[in-house]
């Protein structure tokens, strides 16, 4: 079992990096911005549950074996990218005059949240991220090793819940107001569209 100081150490790193900028955090602003709160909110929940996947890779060991093998590295990330260049095309697309808390693009609540577990799950850098950070925490001396990986991670998902949702519905508020011009709406989607496929090749290219 953790320490109360370790859990306290280790969940004001994790509210940090959750906001410093990145492809998930700059996802959510996005997508809350471009489809309302609910959407945003339904998208974050879907990154923790993403984080969910890359804990129990560092807790089974699937994370160093990423890490050592290229292929399936680049693979991941190529799918990631491939996924994100996908959005760019729907939010170039996507039509206008759509109402406050309406599913991104016609998705259902349920697909909006797998949007959210796609992103996090197809990014091989959260999970190599996790597989470094993680095991700093980590004291073999308070009993099994995995257990507390799970901890960390869990503990790392409350603190992006709590700032990704809080950038959501920021965002999703100040986005109502573009969304109630059709023009403006466009204009929106536009920049998202940008913004993914700016996503996809730093994915790509920056590793």
């Amino acid at each position: 079992m953790l320490s109360l100081q370790t859990v306290l150490a280790f969940f004001s790193v994790s509210v940090l990096l959750a906001l410093s900028p990145g492809p998930d955090n700059v996802f959510v602003l996005v997508h809350a911005a471009q489809h309302g709160v609910r959407a945003g909110v339904l998208v974050v929940l879907g990154l923790c549950t993403g984080l969910l996947f890359h804990t129990a890779a560092v807790a089974l060991g699937l994370a160093a074996l990423l890490a050592a093998s290229p292929l399936a590295f680049g693979a991941l990330k190529g799918a990631g990218a491939l996924y994100l260049l996908w959005l760019a095309w729907l939010s170039w697309r996507a039509p206008t005059g759509l109402l406050e808390g309406q599913a991104a693009q016609g998705l259902s609540a349920l697909q909006t949240y797998a949007r959210g577990i796609v992103m996090n799950a197809s990014n091989p850098k959260v999970a190599i991220f996790f597989l470094a950070f993680l095991p700093q925490f980590v004291d073999p001396g308070l009993g099994p090793v995995q257990w507390q990986v799970v901890q960390l991670g869990a503990c790392f998902g409350l603190a992006t819940l709590l700032v990704f949702g809080g950038i959501a519905a920021l965002a999703g508020r100040f986005g109502q107001r573009l969304r109630d011009s059709a023009r403006a709406q466009q204009s929106l989607n536009r920049a998202a569209a940008l913004v993914f496929a700016a996503l996809a090749l730093r994915l790509v290219w920056l590793g």
